[in-house]
C-alpha cells in the first residue's frame, strides 16, 4: 500500500504561481512513476504531468512551458510547480503513484483544490 498526502493548493490570480507537494509513504521503494492529474467540475480527469523512473517527465500540451514536475526521492515527494496560471487551470489536482511489485498498482491522493481567478 501507498499513502499520499497532497498540499499546496489554494486561490491565486491569473498569472500567478503555486507549488503542489505530494508525500508518499508505504511501499515507496517500489514506486515506478509519480505524477499529477486534475479534474474540473463536469469534466473528465486528465493527466497533467508525470515522471517515470529512468525515463523522465511528460506533460499535457496545455501545461507545457508553464508547469514543472520534480521529485525528491529521498523524501518520497513529488512536486508540481505551476506558473502563469490561467482560469482554465482551476481543478482538483490529484497525486498519482504507480508501483511495480511484479503486478502494477495505482494509488491516488485525495486531491487539493486549485482555483485561479481572472
Amino acid at each position: 500500500q501507498v499513502q499520499l498526502v497532497e498540499s499546496g493548493g489554494g486561490l491565486v490570480q491569473a498569472g500567478g504561481s503555486l507549488r503542489l507537494s505530494c508525500v508518499a509513504s508505504g511501499i515507496i521503494r517500489s514506486i515506478y512513476a509519480m505524477g499529477w492529474y486534475r479534474q474540473a467540475p463536469g469534466r473528465q480527469r486528465e493527466l497533467v504531468a508525470f515522471n517515470t523512473n529512468g525515463i523522465g517527465s511528460n506533460y499535457a500540451d496545455s501545461v507545457k512551458g508553464r508547469f514543472t514536475i520534480s521529485r525528491d526521492n529521498a523524501k518520497s515527494t513529488v512536486y508540481l510547480q505551476m506558473s502563469s496560471l490561467k482560469p482554465e487551470d482551476t481543478a482538483v489536482y490529484l497525486c498519482h503513484v504507480r508501483i511495480n511489485t511484479g503486478p502494477v498498482f495505482d494509488f491516488w491522493g485525495q486531491g487539493t483544490q486549485v482555483t485561479v481567478s481572472s
